[in-house]
């Protein structure tokens, strides 16, 4: 009778052996319910010292914060050049921009630089001759020095003149050149019969008469159509004009790097 192969490895004929039982397996280190390893003997290396399990690190998500945003011109630091018949309300809306950024600016007024001439004043209401020609474009020189020593150390600068369209090389041209080419203009044109209240409540050389008031205005309807940014105020209040004047020049403001 022929005998399985290996000789009684194998039990009946036809069948495997099981295997030989196995030790359990002991749950890793640091786990619970670990039984403590056993001491190294002397031909066996210690075992690692413990290190505490490091949190997860949360997946990026390429998300970048961004500042909270600001409304209107922000900390841009700006020329602006606020045209407008007299009567507009220039100066005083102006003067209240100004006064209200959250960056330090300026408001240079021209008829105010105009004025600082006490003796031998070329009153522009005398008469329009050389002489007040002359003092008017000495006055916007010195404002256009001002407002580019401001613009240097960083201080944003309001001017405000009565600049007529039909006038480019005297009027915005020579602004820009005076000032430069950064220049925001934007122009102030109330309804004439706002004008001509505001101007009736003037008092000295600031007061024109009705006629020439009128003639004024009438030059500066002009501007529409030249794609300069227009604000009628006749129904707002100084607050309400600063703040769509920083609405136009948010909207003028030129890209980041196209200065």
């Amino acid at each position: 009778m022929h005998q399985g192969v290996g000789g009684g490895g194998w039990g009946q004929p036809g069948q495997r052996p099981s295997a030989p039982p196995q030790p359990p397996i002991p749950p890793a280190q640091g786990w619970p319910g670990s039984a403590p390893p056993p001491p190294p003997s002397q031909h066996q290396a210690p075992p690692p010292p413990q290190v505490a399990p490091v949190a997860p690190v949360p997946e990026a998500t390429g998300h970048i914060p961004l500042p909270p945003a600001v409304a209107g011109t922000g900390g841009a630091v700006l020329a602006v050049l606020l045209i407008g018949p007299a009567g507009a309300g220039k100066t005083t809306v102006a003067r209240h921009w100004a006064s209200t950024r959250p960056v330090p600016t300026a408001h240079v007024s021209l008829d105010d630089v105009r004025e600082w001439v006490c003796s031998g004043f070329a009153d522009p209401q005398a008469g329009w001759n050389e002489h007040s020609e002359a003092q008017y474009r000495l006055a916007r020189r010195t404002c256009g020095f001002a407002a580019r020593n401001y613009l240097a150390n960083g201080i944003s600068c309001i001017l405000d003149d009565a600049v007529f369209p039909d006038r480019p090389v005297v009027g915005l041209g020579g602004w820009k050149r005076h000032v430069g080419p950064t220049l925001l203009p934007v122009v102030l044109l109330p309804g004439l019969e706002i004008v001509l209240e505001r101007n009736a409540e003037r008092s000295g050389n600031r007061r024109l008469s009705d006629e020439e008031v009128a003639r004024i205005h009438g030059r500066m309807a002009g501007w529409y159509g030249s794609g300069l940014p227009i604000i009628d105020n006749s129904h707002l209040d100084v607050e309400g004009t600063a703040r769509a004047l920083d609405e136009a020049l948010a909207r003028a403001m030129p890209a980041p790097g196209g200065w």
